[in-house]
């Protein structure tokens, strides 16, 4: 992490309640343009790049439970995806 955002920055949300996340942080966390997927955790606002079906919460990975059973090569793909 950069030194100069390791402790937080200070960020203007605008009157139609946008906020720019610098250029350095999305080369950082591999945020590209197109959606983004926005979700609260306590006080926490995440942004994730859309897409990602896994969910990482308190340092635990979590798969949203989609109501049918998942197979041990979707496990796989979840978890290679995952590593890109």
């Amino acid at each position: 992490m950069t030194w100069w955002y390791a402790y937080g920055m200070i960020r203007t949300i605008d009157r139609a309640g946008r906020v720019v996340i610098p250029r350095e942080v999305r080369a950082e966390l591999g945020l590209t343009p197109g959606e983004v997927e926005i979700l609260v955790q306590g006080t926490r606002v995440v942004i994730e790049q859309a897409g990602s079906r896994l969910r990482e919460i308190d340092g635990h990975l979590y798969l949203p439970a989609s109501g049918h059973p998942i197979s041990q090569d979707e496990i796989r793909e979840l978890r290679l995806a995952d590593q890109r």
